[in-house]
Parts: structure tokens; C-alpha cells; sequence
């Protein structure tokens, strides 16, 4: 039984739908179907499709009282809107229905589980938010909320747990047939923890273990985390409030840390290191999902929270997906690539090799902003290493975006300072990267308003979105000193083109 608010929320957004182009949206990234988006949830795979939900408000483009919209893709880059999958309409979600994952149930089904928001009166006056865990049950396109949600709530936190900020499960299914799920919370003083819960069958739950404690060293309160196993080790990835920077690591306040270990004897996490997931700006709230030929694959929120009062009130659509990308674990660090399908999207080959140049060089057929490139770098004259080396784009003569590599220092940087905006938002993000006498190797893909540099292969990815102006579509190269480079350029179709 579909209620009226939902019922209402999937006619407005079918209606509202219709002023949006597919010009004025990303190429191949995941943007709302209408107003705000931000965290990934229910990324899975059911009924041989990708499922991704996310948190939406279809009537603004900015936050408000949340709700799950959906999408569903055969290959990670062409979407499908779907309805919205649901609405804050019962008592145990009426403020909001927050973030969440899903499974798919022997009898077929596919359960979400996420969390809902209600905001209750105290007896001494005030109010109080509560989280707490809710399911729901469909068929891929409608959902039947549980008449006994929450099936997790306050009662089942350990001693000192929040009630307030105990949000963000995300589910998985254990070897033998059981259920396990792993939820965000903190102490009185905001410090991170996770939680793992499990059941024998999805409806009921008990609480396991504190997974994993922050213990004051990345920020406050852990939001979304996910927990699998990849290349022999256990990986736990949430994303911590109001971080600190930790040389290199960490930088955006609301971040994403990747925590890389095994589990004891006992069945506790044991860490053994961690780094940031994105060294960018615009990246958060990631979740992954098992793709069916066993790729463990990452999609996040491609926007960073201290940015989105750029957007004006007037604006169709907010927020984005990343590119999906697969991981592996190389040398105890998280490798990210670029889901393989993207390469099915390549057209118009462009290459050369051996380039080598100071100062500022343009190549004929390099330019655009739906594009896959390659660059692969190295110094012109090993006995005089270059100082630095850039490649600018989304380019004309007032504006450029740019990623820039400095050999002595070992540091690459995304800056957007002159993409356009008119706020004094963050602009700039540096990481420090492996490199062996100025080498390096670059793959830039662009959207129509977003960049993702992914270095050296994947050992460090930066994310930046950007909304200059589509004729800004220039691709310059610049070398404070002598440099050769290899470049292998294509352009990116469409989402809607085959």
C-alpha cells in the first residue's frame, strides 16, 4: 500500500522531471531525478540489475526532510529513474528516512534497512531525535514498510551510545545464511564508534560488538560505515565528522577514512593501518557493493558539505554520484579504478607519445569535458628534473580547473580557484604521492561538471566538482622545465548514447 506522501513525492518528481534536460545534467554520472542529493544507499545488485537509492528531496535543491529516490543500472553508467522507493510516513520515520543498505532475501525479496528519524517531546520540555533502524520490503520498484519497525532502536545500544546519532546500517550476509550489519554512533562526546548487530533472518536483531572505536584520533561521530572483506583482509570505511588534518590525510573535515586489518580471534577488528579514501574535494559517504563476477565496487557522494551553499534556489537538481570504482588492496593500501565499463564509452581515439616540451603546450584534438585521459609522465632531461607540471581543462581565456605535480616534493594538487564560483569555498586540495624521479601516471576523466584524478593507478584518487560553463572545453599542458609525456585522450558518449 503506497502512502499518500509517497504516493505524492513520485507525482511530483515524474512531473518536475520533465524541465530537465540531458544537457543540463552530468554525462555519466548519477545526479536526482529532480532536487537535492546526497548519501548513496541500497547499492546492490537484484533481479541482475544495480540498484542504487539515495537521499532525497525531490521538491528543493537543497537538504530537507529526507527520503530514498532510486535508480537502476545494467552497467554502472547508464541509469534508470526509478520512483521514489520511500517517504517519511510512518511514526518511526516521520522526520526523515535516513541512510541505509539492502539484501536480497531468499524468498526473493529485496529488504532495505535504514534508518528513521523521529523527533518526540520530553516530558521536561524540549524535544529529543531519535534514530533508529527500520526495514522495508519490495520487489525492486515498491516497498511495504515492517509493522514492527524499529527493529533496532536505543534499547539495543551499549552502555553510553547515543540515541540521538546512531544512524547508517548497512547489511550483509554472512556464510552461513545469518545477517550482519554494521551501524555509525558515538559517545556523549560525539566520539566515533561502529556497532555490529546481527540476526538469524533479517526481522530480528542483536547487538554484537563495538567493531571498531574512534578513541579521539579522526574526528567526531562516524557516519556510514561498510565492512567487507577484500584480497584476504577485512576493510572497514566510514566517514567521520569535523576531521583533523593529519599531514596529508584528512583534510576535509567531513571525510572518508579507510581503516585496513583482520578480525582477532574473538571476532573483533583488528587495525593494522589506515588513509583517506578520496585525497579531493568532493567526496563522502561511500558504500560498495559485490557486482555478480565478485568485483567489490565503490560509488560515494561526489560533494563536499561545506560547498553546497554554492547552489542557487532556482537550480533543477543538486548533488552527484561518483564514478563507481572497483578496489582491490596492493601493498596494504586501497587501490580504486574506474569501473572497466567505462571503457565501453570511448570514442575518438586520440594519441601521442614521446611529447616532450617546457613552458605551455596544447595538442591538436585534446580537448573536452566528457573525457578519458591518460597521462604518463616523466622528466625531459633526468640530470635537471622539472619543477613542476600541470594539465589544465575546462578551459578558455577566463577559466581552467587544473592538476598539477611537483617531483621534489612529491605532491599533486587539484585546484579549481579559477573554475567560476563566486564563493570563497574550498578550492584546493593536496596529496602526497609515490613517485620515482619524477615519474608519474595520470588518468583524468571529466564530466560535465566534475573531474576524478586517479594517480599512479589508483594508489591515490582526487574529486572535484566544477560548474563552468560547458564552452569552457580546452585542455592545456604546462612544464616548469623539461618534460615528456605520453597521452592517451578519448571522448566519453553520453549516458544516453549507445
Amino acid at each position: 500500500m503506497i502512502s499518500q506522501v509517497l504516493r505524492d513525492a513520485r507525482k511530483y518528481e515524474e512531473t518536475a522531471q520533465k524541465a530537465i534536460t540531458q544537457e543540463m545534467r552530468p554525462g555519466f554520472h548519477l545526479s536526482p531525478r529532480v532536487g537535492w542529493m546526497n548519501d548513496p544507499n541500497g547499492f546492490s545488485v537484484y533481479k541482475g540489475e544495480y540498484h542504487l537509492f539515495y537521499q532525497y528531496n525531490p521538491y528543493s535543491s537543497h537538504w530537507d526532510t529526507m527520503h530514498w529516490g532510486h535508480a537502476v543500472s545494467s552497467d554502472l553508467l547508464h541509469w534508470r529513474y526509478l520512483p521514489a522507493a520511500l517517504a517519511p510516513d510512518t511514526t518511526s520515520d516521520r522526520d526523515g528516512c535516513f541512510s541505509g543498505s539492502a539484501v536480497t532475501l531468499p524468498d526473493g525479496r529485496q529488504m532495505l534497512i535504514y534508518t528513521g528519524v523521529e523527533k518526540i517531546s520530553l516530558p521536561e520540555g524540549g524535544d529529543c531525535v531519535l534514530q533508529r533502524q527500520c526495514l522495508a520490503f519490495g520487489d525492486g520498484t515498491d516497498y511495504e514498510k515492517y509493522g514492527k519497525n524499529p527493529v533496532i532502536d536505543e534499547n539495543s545500544l551499549p552502555e553510553g551510545g547515543s540515541k540521538n546519532d546512531f544512524r547508517d546500517p548497512k547489511i550483509f550476509e554472512r556464510a552461513d545464511g545469518s545477517y550482519g550489519c554494521v551501524v555509525g554512533n558515538c559517545d556523549g562526546e560525539r566520539d566515533g564508534s561502529v556497532l555490529l548487530f546481527g540476526s538469524p533472518d533479517g526481522y530480528t536483531w542483536k547487538f554484537e560488538r563495538v567493531l571498531a572505536k574512534n578513541g579521539g584520533r579522526f574526528g567526531k561521530m562516524w557516519e556510514c560505515p561498510d565492512f567487507f572483506e577484500l584480497d584476504g583482509k577485512q576493510v572497514l570505511i566510514v566517514s567521520p565528522q569535523e576531521m583533523l588534518p593529519q599531514g596529508f590525510e584528512y583534510h576535509n573535515g567531513n571525510g572518508t577514512l579507510c581503516l585496513i586489518g583482520h578480525c582477532g580471534a574473538d571476532g573483533e577488528f583488528v587495525e593494522e593501518r589506515n588513509q583517506s579514501v578520496d585525497y579531493g574535494i568532493d567526496f563522502y559517504a561511500p558504500q560498495t557493493t559485490l557486482a555478480p563476477d565478485g568485483r567489490r565496487i565503490m560509488i560515494g557522494w561526489m560533494q563536499n558539505w561545506d560547498t553546497c551553499p554554492v547552489n542557487g534556489p532556482n537550480q533543477p537538481w543538486f548533488g552527484q554520484m561518483s564514478l563507481p570504482r572497483e578496489l582491490s588492496i596492493k601493498d596494504g593500501r586501497l587501490i580504486q579504478k574506474p569501473v572497466r565499463e567505462l571503457e565501453d564509452m570511448r570514442k575518438n581515439e586520440v594519441r601521442y607519445e614521446n611529447i616532450t616540451f617546457t613552458d605551455v603546450m596544447k595538442l591538436e584534438g585534446v580537448k573536452g569535458r566528457k573525457v578519458d585521459m591518460e597521462v604518463t609522465l616523466r622528466p625531459g632531461d633526468t640530470e635537471n628534473i622539472y619543477h613542476k607540471f600541470a594539465v589544465r581543462f575546462a578551459q578558455n581565456e577566463n577559466y581552467q580547473t587544473s592538476i598539477s605535480f611537483r617531483p621534489y616534493e612529491g605532491i599533486v594538487k587539484v585546484d579549481r580557484k579559477f573554475s567560476g564560483t563566486r564563493r570563497a569555498v574550498i578550492h584546493q586540495r593536496r596529496s602526497l604521492v609515490r613517485t620515482e624521479g619524477g615519474r608519474l601516471k595520470l588518468r583524468i576523466i571529466l564530466d560535465r561538471f566534475s573531474a576524478e584524478i586517479f594517480v599512479n593507478d589508483g594508489e591515490h584518487v582526487l574529486t572535484a566538482t566544477m560548474y563552468t560553463g560547458q564552452e569552457a572545453d580546452g585542455i592545456s599542458f604546462f612544464a616548469d622545465g623539461k618534460v615528456t609525456m605520453d597521452v592517451v585522450k578519448y571522448d566519453l558518449m553520453d549516458a544516453d548514447e549507445k
